[in-house]
């Protein structure tokens, strides 16, 4: 979800703006305040009713898992600070469908202001938008004061969607409060009207077309901050379909239902909330430390969205914990699930903050490919066409990459090995990886005619990009074997890529597109994995032969694809900044430019959208340089901390992890 105005840009209209969910569809949240008698709007409510005021706002501020805004209302200061939990160690916490908003109140210069607060959501929350869909609203108080509303759609189909929305589920916003909390169903305007004349909720309770369910708590007087906290998630028992049977939230191991979810999500809050402040703490200061300032807002950007695209699961039959599996949806593209080049561009946040990750990510596609479903001799791109339908493609019907795929799964398995030291993982799996060097040896030198992973700058033959590729994971795939002819292999393609000359221009400047043409040339961010895993398979001249290049060919934006296209990506832009900080070379005005380059677009206000990370480096008659290109709020976003991953895995696991784990399942269970 994110938050932006129906009409206008400027964050100071907050009050007004619509939450949205990543595609456009927008969403009915809002937040109004009654101090000393007088409603003011704060937040989502674009048309505030008669006798409302919009609040003013003061400040706004993000870190990796918090947005923070302050506004005025009167004689009082209100904090809004929305926190999604990034918390990979605690896969509890972590699985838990929930984020929260934190309302906090305070009188201004001594004033102790009589203060209530008001928050609703309506049916969007589901992908209902329609005058007339089914919705079953419910209701419910649970243990330690929890106040549980429900929505959920009728007469549709589970794992079904529409424009990227899921249709099955229940949507659940949860309160904790005595008898200081009202609540009210009903339609919004008369729900809104009611708190805004009287501080509270009261009168029948009646679903009809264009109801919210709502809250109401009532703060008294206040002087220094006072709180209420809401939580909101949407909740689905069969959240993927893997091979036809169903998996669910790893949370449901110890605990099952919309309302134990929602009890352990507020009971958890005050953790979760430190464990998010120590981790955006932690983060921003390695950030700067390695980038600066950009780089740290890049990444503080990049975090909840990274991990806000996988779901965390366990089999829904046996609910077994050792049966864990990570699913991620190819966002803003096609929908696949557990894209082989989208978990690529993912790794080094994963790298960074909880390798275990990338293998949790690779075994649904391992155990798939195991079947022999898949027809090929080649990696398969992804495990289904429309998340969360991960059943394969036993026709073989999956979009080809053959060499891209090949090379991403045999340096991501690598990946993996060498940042936790795991080596049973892959030898359980020797038989397809071996497979897959195989089919690289063969074919990976000289492509045919094919596609890469930007698959819309369109296929070529001999990319000199996707020969890289086939040469780092052949050596990955030695490294992690022990069968050391494979590297050979490797560092045999990558001798005749840049010693030979066939991948490099015949002044060697520079690595070319399509191998032997001088006059195309492409960001070899493929050659960071080289550099990251220590592999060695080219020379640290090529590096610093490729990194020198970059300025020369830089748009008015930043470094394009290559020379076919007039826009970049910023993963592949941070993974090169990355190359240029290598061992030997250590170019930090190349490094520079990238993250100047992509914070720019980052900042630039020409878009309105969750960060995209395709955008014109260069205006071209519609084509407006600094301006997303179609894709948002994809998860490889991820590939932004490439910097910090240099710094060598793990090295930002924040949290209690297992610790924690138990002790959250104990507490819950007495809930």
């Amino acid at each position: 979800m994110t938050v932006r105005a129906e009409r206008h840009a400027n964050p100071a209209d907050l009050p007004f703006a619509v939450p949205e969910f990543w595609t456009g569809q927008k969403l009915t949240w809002s937040v109004i305040a009654r101090v000393d008698g007088q409603a003011y709007s704060l937040f989502g409510v674009p048309i505030p009713g008669s006798g409302v005021k919009a609040a003013s706002l003061q400040s706004a501020e993000y870190t990796a898992t918090h947005t923070t805004f302050t506004l005025s209302a009167g004689p009082a200061s209100f904090v809004l600070d929305f926190m999604s939990p990034i918390a990979p160690l605690d896969l509890v916490r972590q699985s838990l469908p929930f984020s929260y908003i934190t309302v906090s109140a305070c009188g201004i210069n001594g004033a102790t202001p009589d203060v209530q607060v008001y928050s609703d959501i309506d049916n969007s929350w589901i992908g209902q938008f329609g005058f007339d869909v089914q919705t079953t609203w419910g209701y419910a108080t649970t243990a330690a004061n929890t106040q549980v509303f429900t929505l959920t759609p009728g007469g549709t189909a589970t794992y079904s969607e529409v424009n990227d929305m899921a249709q099955w589920g229940t949507a659940v916003y949860c309160a904790r409060g005595g008898t200081n909390t009202s609540a009210r169903v009903g339609l919004l305007d008369v729900v809104r009207g009611d708190f805004a004349a009287n501080g509270s909720l009261s009168g029948p309770w009646a679903w009809q077309p264009g109801s919210v369910v709502g809250y109401s708590q009532d703060l008294g007087k206040i002087s220094g901050f006072t709180n209420t906290m809401f939580a909101v998630g949407y909740w689905r028992q069969a959240a993927i379909n893997y091979m036809g049977k169903a998996r669910t939230a790893y949370f449901t191991s110890s605990c099952q239902g919309v309302n134990c979810g929602c009890v352990h999500a507020l009971l958890d809050f005050e953790a979760a909330d430190a464990e998010a402040r120590a981790l955006d703490a932690t983060l921003t200061s390695m950030a700067t430390a390695v980038g600066g300032d950009k780089y740290s807002d890049i990444v503080a950007l990049s975090a909840r969205q990274a991990f806000g695209a996988m779901d965390l699961t366990i089999s829904a039959d046996t609910l077994d914990t050792n049966d864990v599996m990570a699913f991620v949806k190819e966002i803003s593209s096609d929908g696949n699930v557990n894209t082989v080049d989208v978990i690529y561009p993912l790794a080094p946040i994963l790298y960074v903050m909880a390798p275990e990750y990338l293998r949790l990510l690779l075994e649904p596609i391992m155990q798939y490919s195991m079947t022999g479903a898949w027809p090929h001799d080649y990696t398969i791109h992804d495990i289904g066409s429309n998340y969360p339908n991960a059943t394969g493609h036993n026709d073989g019907n999956a979009e080809s990459m053959p060499i891209e795929e090949c090379g991403n799964l045999l340096t991501l398995a690598y990946m993996y090995q060498q940042a936790t030291g795991d080596t049973k993982w892959a030898t359980q799996y020797d038989s397809l990886l071996h497979q897959y060097a195989e089919y690289l040896v063969v074919n990976g030198l000289y492509p045919t005619q094919q596609l890469s992973t930007d698959d819309g700058a369109g296929s070529a033959a001999n990319q000199s990009g996707l020969a890289i590729k086939a040469a780092i994971g052949l050596n990955a795939y030695g490294a992690m074997s022990g069968h050391s002819n494979y590297s050979e292999y490797g560092k045999q393609f990558a001798t005749v890529l840049y010693e030979h000359s066939v991948g490099v221009d015949s002044g060697k400047t520079h690595f070319v597109l399509v191998e032997n043409t001088d006059d195309t040339w492409g960001l070899e961010f493929n050659l960071y994995m080289d550099v990251l895993l220590n592999l060695s398979t080219f020379p640290t001249e090529a590096y610093a032969m490729q990194t020198s290049y970059y300025p020369s060919v830089r748009g008015a934006a930043g470094v394009a694809l290559d020379s076919r296209v007039d826009w970049g990506k910023t993963d592949w832009m941070i993974f090169a900044a990355s190359t240029a900080m290598a061992k030997g070379v250590g170019n930090t005005e190349v490094r520079d430019m990238f993250v100047d380059d992509v914070h720019a677009f980052m900042s630039n206000g020409l878009n309105a959208v969750p960060f995209s990370d395709k955008y014109f480096v260069e205006s071209n008659g519609s084509d407006v340089q600094g301006t997303f290109v179609g894709y948002r709020a994809r998860p490889v976003v991820g590939g932004h901390f490439g910097l910090l991953a240099l710094g060598g895995p793990g090295q930002l696991q924040v949290g209690a992890g297992e610790s924690h784990k138990k002790r959250v399942i104990s507490k819950r269970l007495v809930v």
